[in-house]
């Protein structure tokens, strides 16, 4: 069962940190707002300090990886059909809002500080897509 936990901490943690890199990076070079991608890179940083907070090394997810192996690996038709830079944002922050959320569940296991470090990060994630989502609307409007 240890090697399952890590395998869900590994994927959520690598999930949660590379959708926040996607939202960092869209509102960074496509929408030049230099106070929010600032936001998404400390929350990038939060989700580090709050996985360190678990004591799990490195190596024993490494080793309970199974990417090859993986049943949920496929990519859904749904997945390609993106319209737009905001679509790919949306689809992204949706993604670390998720894989905050697992964290969260799954930290309780191994430590009730990362656990609520998780949740904090995942309801700064909902304030920041009002905030984000307010400024993305505002800039498309005026292109």
């Amino acid at each position: 069962m240890k090697t399952a936990l890590y395998r869900i901490i590994d994927a959520n943690y690598n999930r949660l940190k590379e959708g926040l890199r996607v939202c960092e990076d869209v509102i960074r070079y496509a929408f030049e707002d230099k106070n929010l991608t600032r936001t998404y890179k400390t929350l990038r940083h939060n989700v580090t300090t709050a996985f360190k907070q678990l004591s799990i090394d490195e190596q024993s997810l490494f080793e309970s990886r199974d990417s090859l192996k993986d049943v949920g690996k496929g990519t859904p038709d749904y997945e390609l059909n993106k319209k737009n830079i905001t679509d790919i944002f949306l689809a992204n922050l949706q993604r670390a809002k998720e894989s905050a959320r697992v964290l969260e569940d799954v930290s309780k296991l191994f430590n009730k500080k990362a656990a609520l470090q998780f949740k904090d990060i995942r309801y700064k994630l909902y304030e920041l897509e009002k905030k984000t989502f307010k400024k993305i609307q505002s800039l498309c409007n005026r292109r």
